[in-house]
């Protein structure tokens, strides 16, 4: 058993079926997160590489589930060793869990507790993948995923979140994951795009998103679903807090979209689309950490620095010459070192905990303890995330051949495309016993792949 909170027997907390159906609700939304996330990459790259983009995300649903059960929640969750990783038996293979067994301290069953927890450790991965567009080989990303998240995020999060974790007995505050999930998936971003190198054709192809209103509709689902992301992470709904979140969330996500936009217009003369999708995923990532400690005029603050900081954060990209294709690095790092740093400033100490926020007085601690949470996940997701990489690449290769990466990634990799142009479909495996041949495509058309 993970360390329990010491209370007398008739203080013992009881199971809440009211919490324990709203955290099953958290839970699904969670989940969500990750198909929407497939949207909103998906429509950001080239027709050739859709439904690579979009299995990409959906891979990380199959292998960290497996492993969530087998042993990474007990690494995670698990009662802490030498403050680094946990473990506890009963939770690997969730061989000895109770069906009513309560999470300790809270009014929710331990299963409840873990299969949320699952949902963060699925999407995390899955956010790497938007910097290793058009490129990877299948097989290594699966294989890259399974180690990642062993080695890494599991590890990670038992740092932040786990009962004698060193972040979390520092007092590093980290309401929903912008060190374990949002920067952590960025600094392995980077590592791997630093060992796995560029496009064909960076900087010199167009490589424009090819769908938008794909793009549109996983941004709004993601929207929709951090609700349940960044309220659930309270873990119940009897003080309020979670409902602040909730608020927060609103509030950031919108200002960190006007912010993004503004930018856009003053900078490049237009309100676009991608501007509106990207900046409202900024604002999300770094309300994540630090809306659980802000008013919502904190709230509003930290959106609309993030917007800013984020709009102009992925140009760096063409400046020092990493292809980071979706800007994971440029809005899920930055906008998480944002929104965890800010808590340093704009904590009010009335919401999650007494911890005070330059701005309310309470001196440069906290910014202290936020800073160096910040740049630990980092140094060690970036580090762990480049030596996977290079092993992976060293060994069975990681990326596809040029030649396959120019034709389309998803034909070799998949055998499918993404849209069926012609009217004979999209799969090389069509059981079709049709006899007719479908009508060539004419040849003054050209689709931009």
């Amino acid at each position: 058993m993970a360390p329990a909170i010491t209370t007398l027997a008739a203080e013992a907390p009881e199971l809440s079926a009211a919490n324990t159906g709203f955290m099953l609700i958290c839970s699904a939304l969670v989940m969500l997160m990750t198909p929407a996330l497939a949207f909103f990459y998906g429509g950001m790259v080239r027709v050739k590489s859709t439904l690579n983009m979009l299995m990409m995300s959906f891979i990380s649903l199959g292998i960290v589930t497996i492993l969530w059960v087998l042993y990474g929640f007990s690494i995670a969750f698990g009662t802490d060793i030498g403050s680094v990783v946990g473990w506890s038996t009963e939770y690997a293979g969730f061989s000895d869990i109770g069906v009513t067994e309560l999470w300790d301290g809270y009014t929710i069953p331990v299963y409840v507790f873990a299969v949320f927890q699952l949902m963060f450790a699925i999407i995390t991965p899955a956010l790497i993948s938007g910097a290793l567009a058009d490129r990877v080989k299948f097989t290594a990303w699966a294989l890259f995923i399974a180690l990642w998240v062993t080695v890494v995020y599991f590890p990670v999060a038992h740092w932040v979140w786990g009962a004698g974790g060193w972040l979390f007995e520092m007092g590093v505050i980290d309401f929903a994951g912008g060190t374990a999930v949002h920067i952590n998936a960025g600094a392995a971003a980077l590592g791997v795009i630093l060992v796995i190198g560029k496009r064909v054709g960076f900087k010199k192809d167009p490589m424009r998103p090819h769908s938008l209103p794909l793009v549109m509709l996983g941004a709004g689902l993601l929207w929709f679903g951090w609700f349940g992301f960044n309220a659930g992470s309270w873990l119940g709904n009897d003080d309020g807090v979670g409902a602040v979140m909730f608020v927060n969330t609103q509030v950031a996500t919108a200002a960190a979209m006007l912010a993004w936009l503004f930018y856009e217009k003053v900078r490049h003369g237009a309100f676009t689309t991608l501007g509106a999708a990207s900046g409202a995923v900024a604002g999300l990532v770094a309300i994540t950490p630090s809306g659980g400690s802000c008013s919502p005029l904190g709230a509003i603050a930290i959106g609309a620095i993030a917007g800013l900081l984020c709009a102009m954060a992925v140009g760096l990209k063409y400046k020092f010459g990493y292809d980071d294709s979706l800007d994971v690095v440029g809005v899920h790092l930055v906008g998480g070192i944002v929104g965890s740093l800010l808590v340093g400033f704009f904590a009010t100490g009335g919401v999650q905990s007494d911890a005070k926020g330059l701005f309310y007085g309470g001196g440069v601690d906290q910014l202290v303890k936020q800073a160096i949470g910040v740049f630990a996940v980092l140094a060690y997701s970036l580090i762990a995330s480049a030596i996977l990489a290079l092993i992976i690449d060293k060994t069975m290769g990681m990326r596809v051949s040029e030649d396959d990466e120019v034709s389309g990634i998803d034909q070799v990799e998949h055998a499918e495309t993404a849209y069926d142009f012609s009217g004979a479909g999209g799969g090389a495996s069509s059981r079709s016993t049709s006899a007719a041949p479908a009508p060539a495509a004419p040849q003054n058309k050209k689709v931009d792949a």
